[in-house]
């Protein structure tokens, strides 16, 4: 039979690593075909091969069984293939529709355009406003942005790459439907994720890399995640043992917070009270944006515009007071857009240490260089971070490892408070289960964590409370012992039980 796609030999060298060694594989029309390795693997330099992104060393490969030499991206829409990126391409200062008309034929006029973003992101269930600037959005509305442009181009092969890293269950559940209506119209799908769940269910076949060559192949459904886990990474992730808390000082008191949106297409956070104490991890759920970054801003002091009184920190109003202000007293935090806010891509991992980290910075201001070096060296040994090494620029990493060394980097300043958006984004199952791990250390250490997920699972995994914000709004806390996921499913349209046992919307 003609394969949609057949790559023979694929290999590509970086220095100090081999990303894809003689790499061979094979994929049906139809068929939805999982790509699983660890962080590192070579899973996402493949993608780009094939995408025209990325030029291989050596390799054959065939599109519709003829030979094909994919020199762009363009090159690779022509012929049919359309790919979702885990790191999202898109211009901040344009708008979701204007992002997919640079993608798409010019001659379709950009009020064309955005009529079909919002009859495509319809009838898929992927919630697109077209005339937002992206710059607004949130990492989860980005991502539909991303998988809206790619579905409207009608490809034949569709890749995507972690494409439910920041989408919510029901958004997941949604996608799968059409990734299968796609897949009976005739559409071939390369699908990476680490999810070892969503693979069983979604894929027919799957390849499995691991230090850039393929070491096995294997029908998903026929497997279990611990058989799936043993080839991807040798071994079985470790289980976590979460003690009941012991609770310590109040750490972080929020009252009363009011903060109005800081653009249209935001939202404003009302009447937000909680408290956080030492030993405790604390999860908020919601369906990307909610206000649940807006919150992350006024906490971590990126956004200083929180009313006098309304945040405390170790009993000391914070509520106006920058982020240095607030690491001095203990407070550090990770945000969710990794590269940009997380990590300055041009910028090497040592110096990257220096965002948040002032251990290597001498008096009158002079870096010790030999201190940043050390710290980048410790921080990539401690958390298996793939990299050629301390200097490594950090857009050169992939997305997991980059998110292993940002979370490193925090964990290892030994917080007394630690605010986390999407702490396993985009992570290896081995990985995952080390920052989850890591995070009850610091919680049994007396450290108070925040954590924003998307991902329910996570949250209950390592969490002792719940809440749910939903249109700027945050739920009654409850622990993750009395929650199910169906409650906290129907918290996140809005409705909860308000104190007289009366449901309230947000």
């Amino acid at each position: 039979m003609t394969y949609r796609l057949e790559l023979r030999g694929i290999t590509k060298q970086y220095p100090g690593v081999r990303a894809n060694d003689a790499v061979s594989l094979r994929v049906r029309p139809g068929e939805i075909h999982a790509v699983l390795g660890e962080n590192g693997a070579g899973k996402s330099t493949l993608m780009k091969i094939i995408y025209g992104a990325v030029k291989p060393d050596a390799g054959e490969m065939l599109f519709n069984g003829q030979a094909v030499r994919i020199r762009s991206p363009q090159e690779a829409r022509a012929l049919g293939i359309s790919m979702v990126f885990q790191h999202f391409s898109l211009f901040d200062t344009l708008t979701a529709a204007e992002n997919v008309w640079l993608g798409l034929d010019k001659g379709m006029p950009l009020g064309e355009v955005t009529r079909r973003i919002r009859e495509v992101s319809g009838e898929y269930g992927l919630e697109v406003d077209p005339d937002r600037p992206v710059h607004t959005l949130t990492v989860g509305e980005r991502q539909r942005v991303e998988i809206v442009r790619a579905l409207m181009t009608r490809p034949q092969l569709l890749i995507l790459d972690e494409p439910t890293s920041v989408l919510t269950p029901q958004a997941v559940d949604k996608l799968f439907v059409t990734l299968r209506q796609l897949a009976e119209q005739g559409c071939a799908i390369l699908y990476i994720s680490h999810k070892l769940d969503e693979i069983r269910a979604l894929c027919h076949h799957c390849t499995v890399l691991r230090g850039g060559r393929v070491t096995g192949e294997v029908t998903p459904a026929a497997e279990s995640n611990a058989s799936l886990s043993r080839l991807m990474i040798g071994s079985e992730p470790p289980e976590l043992h979460r003690a009941a808390p012991v609770l310590g000082e109040l750490a972080l008191s929020v009252k009363a917070l009011n903060v109005p949106r800081n653009d249209p297409f935001g939202v404003d956070l009302r009447e937000l009270s909680f408290a956080l104490h030492g030993g405790e991890i604390v999860g908020i759920a919601g369906v990307s944006g909610n206000g649940q970054q807006a919150l992350m801003a006024v906490l971590s002091g990126e956004d200083p515009r929180a009313p006098a009184g309304s945040v405390h920190l170790f009993g000391r109003d914070v509520s106006r007071a920058g982020p240095a202000a607030r690491r001095a007293l203990g407070l550090h935090s990770v945000p969710e857009e990794r590269l940009g806010r997380g990590a300055v891509p041009t910028m090497s991992l040592a110096q990257n240490t220096l965002l948040t980290r002032t251990d290597a910075v001498g008096p009158g201001g002079w870096l010790r260089t030999v201190g940043m070096h050390g710290m980048a060296a410790e921080l990539i040994a401690r958390f298996k971070v793939k990299a050629s090494g301390p200097d490594a620029l950090a857009r050169s990493l992939s997305g997991g490892n980059l998110q292993k060394f940002i979370m490193g980097r925090e964990i290892d300043a030994e917080p007394r408070v630690l605010l986390v958006s999407q702490p396993t984004w985009g992570v290896d199952v081995g990985a995952a289960a080390q920052i989850r791990g890591e995070l009850l250390k610091l919680r049994d250490a007396g450290c108070a964590v925040l954590v924003v997920s998307e991902e329910l699972d996570e949250l209950f995994e390592v969490c002792d409370r719940l809440m749910v914000m939903s249109q700027g709004r945050l739920s009654p806390s409850v622990a993750v012992a009395d929650a199910t996921v169906d409650q906290i499913g129907a918290w996140m349209s809005g409705l909860w039980t308000g104190q007289g046992g009366a449901h309230v919307q947000a």
